[in-house]
């Protein structure tokens, strides 16, 4: 490849990217307030009104057995929704075309579009993870692991949102994969309850639930305890990133 045109990828790059960014902090106060709003009124009420009467998950109380599920729940919903929505409306306005015609490389589009969802979620993820220390007073038992499987875990869902705008239709279209796909996948993976108390047809279940190993993951590398390994997490996050990849590279090929 010619320097030039490298050059020409880079510049388109750093345009997407730059683009996407900015979206969504010209209006950070719609897209990244929410969630440590909405997770602080989980701290307020299974925290302070019911925290007693529920007791601890294993060594833990259970506001901070939640915290990681609760950071990961922001980081994922964050980063899909930035992607399919962007991407939409882009195909909504007709705008994709433009860079679909240019001489951008998939991966490049790809990669632009990825990197608004992967910021925007860390940043939640961040606000929240400050926001939970300076209330719980935890140490993070591994800031390696847990950056390693907060970055995959935003790159894989905005990928998800990414292969969702490309096949949706309509703007109903963006909603069905959240409400019927993702959030009973979050919520059943999880998030409020230890998977080891569960009766053994639940815990069967429960195994085929990719988002139990990310967040189980995610609390034993934050707070070093969880149900899962934090390289069973990692290695299912690398596999399914290669594979999402190579699925959107596939048909943004064919656009």
């Amino acid at each position: 490849m010619s320097k030039s045109y490298l050059e020409c990828q880079y510049v388109a790059l750093k345009t997407i990217s730059y683009k996407e960014v900015k979206r969504f902090l010209r209006i950070w106060i719609q897209t990244l307030l929410p969630t440590p709003i909405t997770v602080l009124l989980y701290f307020l009420i299974f925290g302070a009104l019911l925290g007693e009467r529920l007791g601890e998950v294993g060594e833990f109380s259970y506001i901070l057995f939640m915290t990681p599920g609760l950071i990961m729940l922001g980081i994922i919903n964050n980063a899909f929704s930035n992607v399919v929505s962007s991407f939409f409306i882009s195909k909504f306005q007709r705008s994709i075309e433009e860079i679909l015609v240019a001489p951008v490389e998939p991966l490049v589009i790809l990669l632009g579009y990825a990197s608004g969802g992967v910021l925007r979620g860390l940043l939640v993820g961040a606000l929240v993870l400050v926001m939970s220390k300076m209330i719980l007073g935890f140490v993070v038992s591994s800031y390696v692991f847990s950056i390693m499987i907060a970055v995959l875990t935003a790159y894989l869902f905005s990928l998800a949102g990414l292969l969702n705008a490309v096949f949706a239709t309509k703007f109903d279209d963006i909603a069905i994969v959240p409400t019927f796909i993702l959030t009973p996948l979050i919520y059943l993976g999880g998030v409020f309850y230890d998977a080891s108390a569960l009766p053994t047809h639940f815990k069967w279940i429960v195994s085929f639930n990719p988002l139990y190993y990310m967040i189980n993951g995610f609390r034993a590398a934050l707070l070093g305890h969880g149900g899962t390994s934090m390289q069973s997490c990692l290695s299912i996050l690398i596999v399914s990133c290669v594979f999402l990849t190579g699925l959107n590279l596939y048909y943004l090929r064919k656009k």
